[in-house]
This record gives structure tokens, C-alpha cells and sequence, in this order.
């Protein structure tokens, strides 16, 4: 006869530690990414870099709540991400805004705009989902195009600079580059903490539902549409809200921001970090930006080279950097 002893029915303690520490992780993953992003500009070779990590990562951020955590695969978002762009730069260039109301005006003309695609675009589903998101911000980018006495063309909007940063009783200067970059860092770190909260609510729990099984989901009387719609508005309200950030740090808006190259962009750069991950789209950002920064001084075919990365990485590793990390974690 076989004994059981109680020992054999205790999980393994690498397990068991690496759940509890897992579960700390989640619990504490604004305050952890807050601190990875704190140190990060004494980590890069330079600034600059540093800071559009920061602004493309909360645009992947943003992306993420839509493709990681809805399931919706969208080809538009460059067009969020450009008009907050273009709504920050003209409001402070032409109507003279200070830069508090222009970041405002702009998540707000995004908001409004991802509403008015969404509507349009939550009608379908599958690829042609992610057509429709691509036939309407390209619509967006030849309208911006069109109106060059608004957007200033092909040359991209101009003429306006951010010098400092007015509060009550105090200013910050705007054109030192660690101070520039601690300044994004506290809206990224608020843009964080508003994520989480929408993810930890009952409907952060939706969208996960929809993401697994849609039918599944409206059997259980979930209102899928509003629910997709919702997602919808606020992945691009916090693509609006980096594409202020990036108006008031390069202090021009290139047409470009709206084209589908960005869309693109700012796919790979959350397939890279780990689609459906927290701290993932910063990882991505980072992976994507370092590699530009390197190997366009070699070649100026660096993008060949990105490219066959990225292929290796959706074949190989499709869960992205991030998420294979964490994978790795739970596996031992």
C-alpha cells in the first residue's frame, strides 16, 4: 500500500514563490513601471531617445487596450496620434493657447475623431475591421494634406515652441532635456494609472471577454458593441494625448505622424514588447527605437534589418519581449 504523505500534495516552492511574487507584480505594476521609467534616461545613451520612448510608448499603451486586451487589430491609429499632434500644435500657433489648453484641446479632437471612426468602424469585424480603421486615417492624413493653411502641407505644421511649463507659483523649463523628460514622465505616469484602473473595473473584465470569445460574451448580455465602442475612444484618446506630448517636445508636427507608416510603427512596437501586457508597449518602444538609433548608423536600410527582427519575433516569440519574460516565470 502506498503512503501519501502531506508533503506530496504541497506545491512546489519555485512555484508557489513565483505566483506570489507574479501577483505582487500586478499589484504594485504602476508604481514598478513608474520606477523603471524614472531611471531610464540615465540608462540611454542620450535624452532624446529616453523621451520618445516615453511618447511612443504610451501610444502603444493606448493601442494595447485596444488590440491586447479587446482583440481589435486596428490599421488607423496614426490618425489619433496625429491629431492631438496637429490640434496642440494650431491651437498654441494660431489661436496663441497656453500649453495646459492646447494638450486639452488635442485628447479632446482625438476623442471626438475615434469616436466618429468608431462608429464607423465597430460595424465590422475581422480584417475588414482593420481595412475600414486604414481606409479612414488615411482619409484623415489627405484631408490634413489638403488643408495646408491649417497644417502647413507636406512641410507639417511649424511655428509654434514650448519654452516653459507655467504652474501657480512656479515654472519649469521645457527646454532642458531632463527636465522635458520628467515633465512626460508625471502625464505618463497619471496615463498609467488611469489604464490600470480601467483594467482592474468590471469593464476591463469585458473587454477580456470579448477578446476570448465575443459570442460568448453577448450570451451573457454584455452590450458588445458599446463596450468595443468605448474601448475604441479611449485607445485613441491616450494615442491623442502622446501625439500633445510629441507636438510639445519637437515642437513641429510632421505630416507624417497621420500617414499609415506610423499605424505600422506603432504595431510593431506593441507585437515587439508583448501585446496584452502592462509594461510591455514601453519594452516594445524601447526594442524598436534602440534598434533604429543603431543600425541606422550602419546602413540606411536599417528598416530591412528591423523587419527580418520582427519577423522572428512573431514567429518565434509571439507573445513579444515582455510577454515571454513573464511566460518564462510562470513555466519554472
Amino acid at each position: 500500500m502506498t503512503v501519501v504523505r502531506n508533503t506530496d500534495l504541497v506545491a512546489p516552492p519555485k512555484r508557489r514563490s513565483f505566483a506570489t511574487l507574479s501577483s505582487g507584480i500586478s499589484r504594485w505594476r504602476v508604481p514598478l513601471s513608474i520606477l523603471a521609467l524614472f531611471f531610464l534616461p540615465w540608462v540611454l545613451p542620450s535624452e532624446a531617445l529616453a523621451v520618445n520612448v516615453l511618447i511612443y510608448g504610451l501610444v502603444a499603451v493606448g493601442y494595447n487596450l485596444l488590440f491586447g486586451y479587446t482583440g481589435l487589430l486596428s490599421f488607423g491609429h496614426a490618425a489619433f496620434f496625429g491629431a492631438g499632434a496637429y490640434a496642440t500644435g494650431i491651437a498654441i500657433g494660431a489661436f496663441g493657447a497656453n500649453w495646459f489648453l492646447a494638450m486639452l484641446i488635442g485628447v479632446v479632437f482625438s476623442g471626438l475623431l475615434s469616436a466618429l471612426m468608431g462608429v464607423l468602424a465597430i460595424r465590422t469585424r475581422g480584417i475588414y475591421f482593420s481595412m475600414v480603421t486604414l481606409a479612414l486615417s488615411q482619409l484623415v492624413y489627405y484631408t490634413a494634406l489638403q488643408a495646408s493653411s491649417w497644417t502647413g502641407g507636406e512641410n507639417g505644421l511649424r511655428g509654434f515652441t514650448v519654452s516653459t511649463l507655467n504652474f501657480p507659483g512656479f515654472s519649469v523649463n521645457f527646454l532642458d532635456p531632463l527636465v522635458k523628460y520628467y515633465a512626460i514622465m508625471v502625464v505618463v505616469a497619471l496615463a498609467l494609472w488611469f489604464v490600470s484602473r480601467v483594467l482592474n473595473s468590471p469593464f476591463g473584465a469585458v473587454i477580456e471577454a470579448i477578446r476570448e470569445n465575443e459570442t460568448r460574451a453577448r450570451a451573457c448580455g454584455y452590450n458588445v458593441e458599446r463596450t468595443k465602442l468605448l474601448s475604441f475612444i479611449l485607445s485613441g484618446v491616450l494615442c491623442g494625448l502622446a501625439g500633445t506630448l510629441s507636438a510639445l517636445h519637437l515642437s513641429i508636427v510632421p505630416l507624417d505622424s497621420l500617414h499609415y507608416h506610423t499605424s505600422g510603427l506603432i504595431v510593431m512596437m506593441t507585437l515587439l514588447g508583448g501585446a496584452g501586457s502592462f509594461f510591455g508597449p514601453f519594452v516594445g518602444a524601447l526594442a524598436f527605437l534602440s534598434m533604429e538609433d543603431i543600425f541606422s548608423l550602419w546602413t540606411s536600410n536599417w528598416q530591412l534589418i528591423v523587419g527580418v527582427i520582427f519577423i522572428l519575433f512573431v514567429l518565434y516569440l509571439p507573445k513579444g519581449i515582455w510577454g515571454t519574460l513573464i511566460s518564462w516565470g510562470k513555466a519554472r
